[in-house]
């Protein structure tokens, strides 16, 4: 069997995977706040469908209510169809405040009609980022509602979609790179135009005669920690045999699928990027192999 028809059976195998997912019920009334883009921004059919559109004259964002320090945060969406070039659908910036902030970072760079979104990662630690990854998506994320997951422990971030791990940033502290582990974080979403830089580098500009874009939400659950009301109870029973829950969360079959992922998906790890870092890579890179 050649490379390609492999290839073909596991993207299969993990799509019909990710459609046995479980259905979460987080309120978006209860759970978030819209905080600008005016008629924009819509939670309807009872709190449990959220939506962002974004026009000519302005986008629109939401915010949590609660402040997160660990745990492991889940939402469903469903991006902008058709031609989205231009646009930047951010999910999930959790993130403090302030110019030492620390931040996590779930972004879709919008692409034509036909192309591929770019899925943009980042982390943020004391006011320092540029620990930039990206990838393809191997399925079309404007068709059908996909969940995209941050698992945030003092030990490691992991970045999962469809419950499958695409990234993990380890706690490389030792090694002196900062980790964001101290300072509370709200989630942070937002519809925006970025024609500037979002597709090929701005080569192609947003058109306008294809608004309003929208992107829709559903299925938020948090099992995590916040200031208002401590730990969740199946976070922190986890939480309590840290290194048995970190195992479990990456566990051989978990680290199988994120080198398949990081082999035919990623198209940009700023741990291998020679041109930006001549005189050596960051020293967290030396902790980013599984």
């Amino acid at each position: 069997m050649g490379q390609n028809s492999s290839l073909t059976i596991v993207v299969a195998t993990v799509l019909l995977m990710s459609m046995v997912g479980s259905a979460y019920s987080g309120n978006f009334f209860n759970e978030f706040d819209l905080t600008w883009g005016d008629h924009r921004g819509k939670i309807f059919n009872g709190g449990n469908m959220l939506s962002l559109s974004l026009d000519r004259v302005s986008g629109s964002g939401f915010k949590s209510k609660k402040e997160y320090l660990f745990g492991r945060i889940d939402m469903q969406l469903k991006l902008v169809a058709g031609n989205s070039a231009g646009t930047v659908t951010a999910y999930y910036k959790l993130s403090s405040q302030g110019a030492t902030h620390d931040e996590i970072d779930f972004e879709f760079l919008g692409n034509e009609t036909g192309k591929p979104y770019v899925l943009h990662t980042n982390v943020f630690a004391q006011g320092k980022g540029n620990r930039e990854q990206q990838f393809y998506l191997w399925f079309d994320p404007t068709k059908n509602f996909h969940t995209y997951s941050i698992v945030w422990r003092p030990q490691h971030i992991i970045f999962l979609v469809d419950n499958l791990p695409i990234r993990v940033f380890n706690n490389a502290e030792k090694l002196g790179a900062p980790f964001p582990k101290s300072q509370p974080m709200r989630i942070y979403s937002s519809l925006w135009n970025a024609d500037d830089w979002a597709t090929r580098g701005g080569l192609v500009k947003t058109d306008w005669s294809k608004a309003p874009f929208t992107a829709y939400y559903r299925g938020f659950n948090a099992a995590a920690c916040t200031v208002s009301s401590g730990c969740d109870p199946k976070f922190k029973r986890s939480f309590g045999d840290g290194k048995l829950q970190v195992a479990n969360e990456l566990n051989a079959y978990g680290r199988r699928r994120l080198r398949w992922v990081q082999k035919y998906f990623m198209i940009y790890n700023y741990c291998s990027d020679l041109k930006r870092f001549p005189r050596g890579f960051p020293p967290e890179c030396k902790k980013s192999r599984v």
